[in-house]
């Protein structure tokens, strides 16, 4: 197609897909989703979105940017032999989504790409670090697997010249334990000797936070002492480039447990239990890739028409989340962690042998 033509596409796309405005006006009377900043004349739009859980708070944020987003090329976007392009600009703006409460259910939406498999081996993946030995050799120019893993720049932080690497979660729990206050607890991916100048740089940029109480008692809402009430992290994360559908889900996922792995060290340190609170999510970039509607439109956004929300039974087909404590995820979740370390035994050996040196051997999600 050529620009005209595909502008024409463009509009037939937002324009027969009616559920998605639809549910946007019904969240937007509930104050669940808005525009801060609208878009037009070179301007990204600013979005939000915001969701008690992770399930409703995702699903509000894609609605939000189906409605109310750009179309925009990006510099992936495929041309065929004409110099047309393959596919549609991607919707894109920027966004930032509340979780309100991070742990509460549904926490699993069923239409984000990929399985409970998938979800639970990349949780390892930022969390446990089982693929940072699948890191690109940079002395081998035939090594064209990726340049870092999240895992490895929050915990294992290199800088050149420095003979020890930087443990960002340690630094981070140690200074929320110490002063819970503060404003300077925070990990950061970005390497500006490499991200700069690398094709596939971290998206993930970093991860605020700090602890509040409650104060229950106190008989005004907006003060929090340092001494009344359970204290509670709040998280803010930033990504500099976001795949809405096809990441950002089970980004989120992952990092709400990394919330929950720093709250129970912060817990350990001081002594008394510190939980959860809400988190929030910033992306610059928030975007689905014009060669994903197909598959976005067919299956989230026919899921928004025909199913309903929350779980009504034990395997009920018809809802469009899961709880994380339903028979079908326990028992997903379970055969996953009994069969990833045996996958990631077969692709380290392989490695081991010089083969499959590429990206397509394992996945990094944002981008």
């Amino acid at each position: 197609m050529n620009e005209k033509e595909m502008l024409e596409h463009c509009a037939e796309l937002q324009r027969d897909n009616p559920i998605f405005t639809e549910k946007f006006l019904e969240l937007q009377k509930q104050g669940k989703v808005g525009v801060i900043d609208a878009v037009g004349m070179g301007n990204i739009p600013v979005l939000f979105a915001n969701g008690l859980s992770l399930a409703e708070a995702w699903e509000n944020s894609l609605i939000t940017l189906w409605t109310k987003g750009i179309f925009v090329r990006t510099q992936y976007d495929d041309r065929n032999s004409s110099g047309d392009y393959i596919h549609p600009p991607s919707k894109d703006s920027t966004m930032i989504t509340v979780i309100q409460a991070p742990l509460s259910e549904p926490r699993i939406h069923r239409e984000f790409p990929g399985g409970l498999d998938a979800l639970e081996e990349y949780r390892q993946e930022m969390l446990d670090g089982i693929k940072d030995g699948w890191i690109r050799d940079k002395t081998n120019p035939a090594d064209k697997r990726w340049e870092y893993t999240y895992h490895e720049r929050i915990f294992k932080y290199k800088i050149p010249g420095l003979e020890n690497t930087i443990n960002q979660f340690k630094l981070m729990t140690e200074n929320l334990a110490r002063g819970p206050i503060t404003r300077r607890a925070q990990v950061v991916t970005w390497q500006p000797w490499e991200d700069a100048v690398i094709s596939d740089p971290a998206c993930l940029q970093s991860i605020w936070g700090r602890i509040l109480r409650d104060n229950p008692q106190a008989q005004f809402a907006m003060y929090s002492d340092e001494q009344t009430g359970k204290p509670k992290l709040n998280l803010n994360w930033r990504f500099r480039s976001r795949d809405a559908y096809g990441a950002a889900f089970m980004n989120n996922f992952a990092l709400i447990d990394f919330g929950q792995m720093m709250t129970a060290e912060i817990s350990r340190i001081r002594g008394e239990e510190v939980i959860l609170g809400r988190s929030v999510d910033i992306s610059d970039s928030y975007h689905i890739y014009g060669k994903d509607y197909e598959t976005f439109l067919n299956r989230f956004g026919r899921s928004l028409a025909t199913r309903h929300f929350l779980e009504t039974e034990d395997y009920d087909s018809n809802a469009r989340t899961w709880r994380s404590d339903s028979p079908v995820v326990v028992a997903s979740f379970e055969e996953a962690r009994k069969m990833i370390p045996g996958k990631i035994a077969e692709q380290d050996a392989k490695y081991a042998r010089k083969e499959g040196l590429t990206k397509g051997s394992s996945k990094l999600l944002g981008k």
